[in-house]
């Protein structure tokens, strides 16, 4: 029962969650989770990928989470009650070969007519939903329109809401008003509990290389790991399981966080075991860039290196940071360095 169970959710990850543009006979696979501008950082370091750096075929999947709430995608949301689009085309975006037709897929209308805010892509994946009743379908349709190589899956179809509890014991309920708070939060769930995606739990039980962030952890990763299937297909995937981890910490959200306490927020969720590496920017920020975070009460994420031994898990220390940038942006080139370097080693789990 379980292996045809297995075979199934195999169909349904090469047809109909979205198996477009080139399928690898037998390439390598990556399975990259996340959400918001972290994930299309890493499926761009993905194109650069490959074992001891040398570029290779690469098969990607992304994984996106659709909590979102606000702007144009809490719209839509609300309005056709359709998962949360916005960090989905952004991945089919950063996953096109062409980048004419990204931009305008990107491009935000102006103004305060209804269509105000709204980006094209949103729009597009929003009629593709309405033509086909279905927004895997849609899903799959827009990548064939943008010509993408690999597959976007959100994370789950059903319709939830994230909500937190907060360090005071207030609850606060949509990742918009969350991402607004400044106040600790101590837990997350989503309601109700959904189910995953067909074709998520076996694209990464059988991906040669698991990658979590970077970005927001409670809006965007850990909404993706609180669908149990997610979760679950992580502790099985035999591939390396890496965590990119973030450069600062963000107001409210993360505030005084160092690392380790973003690996454990991870762990909590997903399951023990359920990582192996950790990636770390160890080079300092540019001084401009430290000064405006910490003037808006951000600061590096503190880094120990014996305390992430002491959960299990690998540190690699390296730089990530695009120096050049005017906000604190990881460099895809960097970070597809050091993930071509992970691609398909197994750290001996079961």
């Amino acid at each position: 029962m379980a292996a045809g169970m297995m075979r199934a959710s195999e169909e349904e990850l090469w047809t109909r969650s979205g198996a477009f543009g080139r399928k690898l006979e037998r390439g390598l696979r990556a399975v990259a989770l996340g959400g918001g501008t972290g994930l299309p950082i890493v499926l761009r370091a993905l194109r650069s990928a490959g074992p001891a750096g040398e570029a290779a075929p690469m098969d990607v999947t992304a994984v996106v989470a659709v909590t979102d709430d606000g702007g144009s995608s809490g719209r839509l949301r609300r309005r056709l009650g359709i998962p949360a689009p916005g960090d989905v085309r952004n991945c089919l975006v950063a996953m096109s070969r062409s980048p004419r037709l990204g931009r305008v897929f990107q491009h935000r209308f102006r103004g305060r007519r209804e269509i105000g805010g709204h980006t094209v892509g949103n729009l597009v994946l929003a009629a593709l939903w309405d033509m086909h009743g279905d927004f895997l379908d849609a899903v799959r349709s827009c990548g064939e329109i943008l010509g993408v190589e690999g597959r976007v899956l959100p994370s789950t179809l059903t319709p939830a809401t994230l909500v937190a509890e907060r360090v005071d014991g207030s609850v606060v309920s949509g990742e918009r008003r969350l991402g607004e708070s400044r106040a600790a939060l101590r837990r997350i769930w989503l309601d109700p509990v959904p189910r995953a995606t067909p074709g998520v739990e076996a694209a990464l039980a059988h991906a040669d290389l698991a990658i979590v962030g970077p970005g927001s952890l409670y809006s965007s990763l850990l909404p993706n790991l609180l669908v149990p299937g997610v979760a679950r297909g992580l502790r099985r995937c035999r591939g390396a399981r890496v965590l990119v981890m973030n450069a600062t910490t963000e107001p409210g959200e993360t505030t005084g966080m160092s690392a380790a306490d973003h690996v454990r927020a991870v762990l909590e969720v997903a399951g023990p075991g359920s990582l192996d590496y950790v990636v770390v920017n160890t080079h300092p920020l540019p001084p401009r860039l430290r000064r405006r975070y910490r003037e808006a009460g951000a600061e590096p994420v503190e880094y120990r290196r014996d305390e992430i031994l002491a959960l299990g898990l690998i540190p690699i220390e390296t730089g990530l940071i695009d120096p050049s940038a005017e906000r604190t942006r990881h460099d895809p080139l960097k970070v597809g360095m050091v993930l071509g370097s992970l691609v398909g080693r197994s750290a001996g789990h079961a």
